[in-house]
């Protein structure tokens, strides 16, 4: 199930935000697909506007710690 479709990713510290079509929630495990990428990971801390978050909802831009590289447009789905 898509959940949400990065935005943006930061280089420097390995960050994607995300926006969300659907509730997210630490522990989910997420899957980034795009381009040559296709990775799973579980959240395991997200922020909104640099504060630290337990779930964000539909609608929210998230920052994601992500284990590889991430483009804008990628598509983020729930496993």
């Amino acid at each position: 199930m898509e959940v949400g479709v990065v935005t943006h990713y930061f280089d420097k510290i390995g960050v994607a935000v995300v926006k969300l079509f659907k509730e997210l929630k630490i522990g989910d495990r997420v899957q980034f697909k795009g381009g040559e990428v296709d990775f799973e990971q579980i959240i395991e801390s997200m922020q909104i506007q640099r504060e630290h978050v337990k779930k964000a909802k539909s609608g929210d831009e998230i920052g994601i710690k992500v284990e590889q590289k991430v483009n804008k447009g990628y598509k983020v789905y729930k496993v």
